[in-house]
Order: C-alpha cells, then structure tokens, then sequence
C-alpha cells in the first residue's frame, strides 16, 4: 500500500444514574499515576506473564480457572453469568501473582436485556442523539452484570444487503456509519471510562469487511485503494476521533493480505499515522486463519505476522500463547514489541477503573429492563420504521373496528430482536400481536389472528380458507411479514433476498378481497417484494424492532405518531441489480428514462435494434425500488428558498446554506433534511451524489423553520491519483432534499 505516510493527513447524553455514587477509581487519576502504574506492572512480569495479557478466551476453556490464577490470561469472553464473572475476577485480582483484572468481553450489539433495533434500523432513525442514548442503556446493563467490554459498533460500510451482517451495519454512506458508530463510542464510554456504568467500545471490523465480494461472509475484498480510503476507512477515523478504545480486526483480506496481518493498514496507518494508542483485537480466530487464507504456512508465522502488524490481543486461538515466546528467542521479534501490546492492554483496564474497582454489578445499577430503558427502546422502534408506501391506508381511523392480523412476524417475540441477542429474553419482547390485543381490549375492536405461516420460510399456508373468511369480515388487514432473525447476521448471507417461503402467496391471497391491505416488514437486511407491492395499501419497514416493537408499530399504526425513518441503504428492485448505491459514479453513458426500453416492450421482428446504449438493465432499468434517505409521512413537508451565503468560495472556508421547511399537513411530524454535493470535473471521477449533512426536525401543522447548514470545503476532498488528499476548485452541485433522488437544487465554486 504506497504512500502511507501522507495519506489521511488532514483528517485528523450521558443517563443520569442516580441516586447511585461510586467509589473513586484509579482511571480517573492524572496521566503520571496511570503511566506509573502501568510501567511498574510491566516491569515485574515476566514474558510468560505478558504474553498471558495477550490472550482472551472464551468461558469454556476447559483450564480457565488455572490461567487466570497464574496470571496468564488478559480476557475472557462469552460468559452471561455475573457470579462466574465475579469469582473469575476475584481469581485475577486476589489470587494471581500480579492482581491483574479481566477484560470482560461481550457482543452487545444493539443492546443487553433491553434490546433495541438492529443498527441497520438505528441508522435509518437518522437521530444519532437517540442511539447514543440508546448505547448508554446498553453499557449501563451489561456494566451491571460484570461485563466491561462490547465487541461494537461495526463501521464497516456496505453496498450488497445479500450479506447477512449488514444487519449490523449503519448501511451504505460513510458518514452515517461514522456518525452513528461515533454515537455509539460516545454512549458506551460516557465522559469517563473509569465510571463503572461504562464499558470499552471496540470498532470493527478493520477493515473493508463490508466489501466482501458477492455479499458472501468472511469472502475477500477487492478494492480500489482510493476507495478504501475515501469511503472504508473514515467512519473508523471519525470513531477514534470520538474516543473508541479498542478496535477488532477483520475476517477477510484486502487486495490479498489478511486484515490481522495487515502491516501498512495496522501499524503504518493506525498506529503511526492516526496515532492510535488503543488496543487491537483479532476476530474470532482470525490470526490462525491467515493460514487458511493461504498468506502464512504456519500459526508461528501468522502470529509474527500479526505481532508486526502490531495486533495486540489474540480472540480464542493460541497462536501468541504457543509461539510467542518462542519467536522472541529466535530473535525475531523483540521483546518490546510485546511490551508495547501489554501496555496497551493494561492502559485500557487502568482507564476502565479496574484496578481499583474490579466488581462493579453488586447493588449500584438501575434495574435490567428499567421501564426508562424501554421507553427509549420503544421511541427508538419507532423513529427507525420507514413508511415506504401510503396510499392513504394508514394511519387507521378510529372507525376501524375489526383487524386481521396475519404472518409470521406478528408474534414472534424471538425474532422481532434480530440477530446478536445473546442476552435478549423473549419472554420480555412486546410484540404487534399482544400490543395491538391490549389496544383492542381497551377500545372494543376484535382481532382476527393467524400466523397463516410457522415460519417466515415455510412453503405452505396454514387454514387458507380461515384466513380468507376473516379477513372478508374485516376492516384491514395486518400483514407482519419478513425474515426470522436466524436469515441474517454473521454467516447468513442470502443469493436470494426476496420475501422467504409463501409469503407473496399469503399477499396474493389476502389481497383482491375489497379490504385494505397494510403490510409491516420485520428484517435483517432490505428484502425485494416488487411483484407483490402494488397489492399492499401501505408498507411500514420495520427492520428487527427490538424489546418493543409491538407498542411501537402499533402507535405508528394507529396514528399516535408519525413515521420520520429514512432508509440509510438502496433498496433493489431486484438482487440482480447488486451493487446499486446512490452515491455512484455517472458512467460514459449514464441511464435515463428516455434511452431505456424494457426487455417486453422489444419488437418481435427486431434482430439488430437500438436500445439506448447507456448503462442499464433490459429487464429492471437503472433505478432502485427505493433510494437511499427515501422516508414518507403522515404529514406533507415543503422545503423552499435554498440560499448560499455565495456562490464562490476558497477552498478551507466555510460555506453557509439556508432552506426553509414547513409542514403543510395536519400532524405534527419529523421530517429529515438530507444535504447532497457533487463535484462536476476531477482528476478523478467524482461520485454523482454524497450525503454531506443532515437535520431531523420536527414541526407542528402549519409550522416553518429556516435551517442552517454549514458546510466547510475540507469535507469535500478525496484522494486524487497520486493518493493524495485534495480539495480541487471547480463547480460543485449540491442538492437540499428529503431522500437522495429529490430536493432544491444550486450550484457554487470553489477556489484556490
């Protein structure tokens, strides 16, 4: 990777808990006593003892209780129960040689007990305020059963929903991966480390996970270096920025080098370049599996290989335990290579307050679950569901008496949390089915219910006549619809991302009755329903809700809110047409309306005949089903008098931009104002849109408000042929608008 060392130059909510008070830790003391304390520790282990630092483990190694007792372990991992914790912590503090505590490690991906939407569905709240929120509940919980270290957020940026982990994605824009994985940083980690309601942020998966070709998991990542940098690589820069104490490593190789041996990447950029002082953990066995990758003919020489990388804590294999010790004799690697990642390492447990406060889960936390956790998880279902289609079907009226509820996901308390709940209760989740029953049995209004489906994949309607008879009796259909949580995540990577099993037939069979038809999709991941669309009323995306989707979607439902999500991915109009983002390049031929001819519509007789020549599809075109930032609402929203401060402008200053938004409805709603630029001219070709800010605002029937955007020209620079960040004159679009695909148009240049 040439040039590294000028690339990235210019780069650079707190809950009250109360009325609990800590005792004092050492994390919060000054600089010197930290660094005293983490170098007189160093100096009295010997390289046995450090390399234990190195290690983590899972909770069923079978001689943990040994390796903790000697000092040899750094961490553990994947433990639920508070008391083992206890007692392994107490085993590290009182009983080894150098009373060095655990990391505690656990994903806590969207959440601990009380689990929120799924980061995909966060990032289409398009309210970071609200996930970092929603993060610092979850540190809170888990803090409060022993654990002091979350293997999140995930950046990695992504354009194929066929991969199974874009489900923990923040979806396809790296601003919003970063702004939202910051959000997360910020909740996790609180204003101080040391407070034992925090836990350590880990960002992952560095890096270009996201590129893993054909949305296959763990598969290779072959990318533009210019790419990696102007789109890969920034949401971790913004994380670091925001604090983040550790970053994981990723599964797969980039351009050929696997990311946990990746020296110019780790130890080039990270380390020398950003200045990242934090630790570096491998995936899952990740270092062991360079030699699967074929980079390394042995553990030995992938433990070297990651050592020089400057990989500093080994998740699960034994590459360091086995042969570090042995690589420092033969004088490879020097002993204070080794030093530097046991610092590292004890720098994040002095900062975690845990020399001095090792057991913070006994009596000092709210309750799991605390009815204030669950309001913040119910607003946040409800500001992550997007209203993608309304033909005036929702909200429902009062007049509304009888409701069918039918499918699969209308309760299925398991699968509205999604995937990587490994702490998740079902027995806690709300689901439509049981918050709609309450409605009813507070209002007088029936609900016919059938499942009609045991799974979302099932191939065979239960009862079709059933159905049919009460949805003839009904006054709406309830269709819950989607993909169990198993259908996405890690290694659940789909070819096929239509709705799964009979689903289209359970819609073709309740649509055509005369009775509206509203359709709430619970998934991991976009799913592709274009044949079946025109038979639904409405559409309300709710991605895998969480604790409490059910209240949620049915305050969405019935009107007491009004839906302000905005999608932060592309949805397809079919899986074929992956990749399709909306910040793409234009082309020498780009599509349009008038130069494509759809596959039917082509003249029996032709042989030789003309069809536009520009880039497109014969058979489903150029455009998405729906564009990225697309949202709709129970309210209508004008935005009018786009100004610029000017319209030239030097490169380094910053440009200010006003619009006005009014809600021209009767309902007080958010609506999200999305802030587009493009370059015209580069010395490289320039991406026909990119999201450069946002502000969601919500408004009173009637009401206006002149927003602000400030926009500074050092943002919109990328990485020119020589990998050098620049910021070139020339005119530059921009666009203010409700989604990507609308919105006022101007234009301003910048100069040198």
């Amino acid at each position: 990777m040439k040039t590294l060392r000028k690339l990235f130059a210019t780069l650079s909510l707190i809950i009250i808990i109360s009325p609990f008070i800590f005792m004092s830790c050492a994390g919060s003391g000054s600089m010197e006593e930290k660094e005293k304390k983490v170098e007189e520790l160093l100096s009295q282990m010997t390289l046995e003892e450090k390399v234990g630092q190195l290690m983590q483990k899972n909770a069923d190694h079978p001689q943990l209780g040994e390796l903790i007792s000697r000092g040899l372990l750094g961490s553990i991992l994947n433990e639920p129960d508070p008391e083992r914790l206890h007692e392994w912590q107490k085993l590290a503090v009182e009983k080894s040689r150098l009373g060095i505590p655990l990391l505690i490690g656990r994903d806590v991906i969207h959440g601990f007990k009380t689990i929120f939407p799924i980061p995909l569905g966060q990032a289409a709240s398009w309210n970071p305020d609200l996930v970092e929120k929603g993060a610092r509940i979850a540190a809170t919980e888990a803090a409060s059963m022993g654990v002091n270290w979350s293997f999140a957020p995930m950046v990695d940026v992504t354009r194929d929903p066929r991969w199974g982990r874009i489900a923990e994605s923040f979806g396809e824009d790296h601003l919003l991966n970063g702004l939202f994985g910051s959000a997360v940083v910020r909740g996790f980690q609180g204003g101080d480390l040391a407070d034992p309601t925090t836990i350590a942020a880990c960002v992952k998966h560095f890096a270009a996970y996201g590129w893993a070709e054909g949305g296959r998991d763990y598969n290779t990542a072959n990318i533009p270096e210019n790419e990696l940098f102007d789109v890969i690589l920034p949401p971790f820069k913004m994380c670091i920025e925001a604090g983040a104490a550790s970053i994981m490593t990723a599964f797969n190789d980039i351009n050929g080098i696997p990311a946990t041996g990746h020296v110019p990447l780790m130890r080039d950029l990270l380390r020398n370049e950003w200045g990242f002082e934090g630790v570096v953990l491998s995936d899952w066995e990740s270092l062991i599996q360079m030699v699967i990758h074929g980079y390394t003919p042995t553990d030995k020489e992938a433990a070297y290989k990651a050592m020089q990388a400057t990989m500093d804590m080994e998740m699960a294999s034994t590459a360091y335990e086995n042969y570090l010790q042995e690589l420092v004799k033969d004088g490879r690697i020097n002993e204070k290579q080794i030093d530097d990642a046991v610092r590292r390492i004890l720098t994040m447990k002095y900062d975690l307050g845990l020399f001095d406060n090792p057991y913070p889960y006994l009596a000092e936390f709210p309750e799991l679950l605390d009815p204030s956790h669950l309001e913040a998880a119910k607003q946040m279902a409800i500001e992550s569901t997007v209203l993608l289609k309304n033909n005036g079907a929702l909200p429902l009226s009062a007049d509304v008496q009888r409701i069918a509820v039918i499918g699969p996901l209308a309760d299925a308390p398991h699968d509205q949390m999604g995937t990587w709940v490994f702490d998740g209760d079902k027995e806690h989740t709300v689901t439509p089915l049981q918050s709609l029953r309450e409605m009813a049995a507070e209002t007088g209004k029936e609900i016919f219910y059938h499942r009609a489906l045991p799974l979302s994949r099932s191939q065979e309607i239960t009862n079709p006549g059933a159905i049919l008879s009460d949805v003839r009796r009904a006054d709406v259909v309830l269709l819950f619809l989607g993909e169990e949580s198993i259908l996405s995540g890690e290694a659940h990577s789909l070819a096929n991302i239509d709705l799964q099993g009979a689903q289209e037939e359970l819609v073709q069979l309740v649509a055509g009755q005369g009775i509206p038809v509203v359709a709430v999709i619970m998934a991991g991941r976009p799913v592709t329903f274009e044949k079946i669309e025109p038979l639904m009323d409405a559409v309300l995306y709710a991605w895998h809700p969480g604790t409490m989707g059910g209240p949620a979607i049915t305050d969405l439902i019935f009107g007491k809110v009004s839906p302000s999500g905005k999608l932060p991915v592309t949805f397809p109009r079919h899986v074929g047409q992956i990749p399709i983002y909306y910040n793409h390049k234009n082309t020498g031929k780009p599509a349009t309306y008038d130069t494509w001819m759809h596959i039917d519509d082509i003249p029996e007789e032709a042989v030789q005949y003309s069809l536009g020549n520009t880039s497109h599809y014969l058979d489903y075109g150029f455009e998405p089903m729906y564009p990225f930032g697309y949202g709709l609402s129970y309210s209508t929203f004008e935005l009018r008098n786009l100004a610029l401060e000017k319209q030239q402008i030097q490169a380094g200053e910053v440009l200010e931009i006003t619009v006005t938004l009014e809600n021209r409805g009767d309902v007080e709603a958010a609506e999200v104002v999305q802030l587009y630029t493009r370059q015209l001219f580069g010395s490289r070709v320039r991406p026909v849109k990119e999201l450069r800010d946002f502000q969601k605002v919500k408004l009173t029937p009637g009401q206006q408000k002149k927003i602000t955007f400030k926009l500074n020209t050092r943002d919109l620079g990328f990485h020119n042929p020589d990998m050098e960040y620049v910021v070139e004159s020339g005119e530059y679009h921009l666009w203010v608008g409700t989604d990507s695909r609308s919105g006022l148009k101007t234009a301003f240049e910048i100069k040198h």
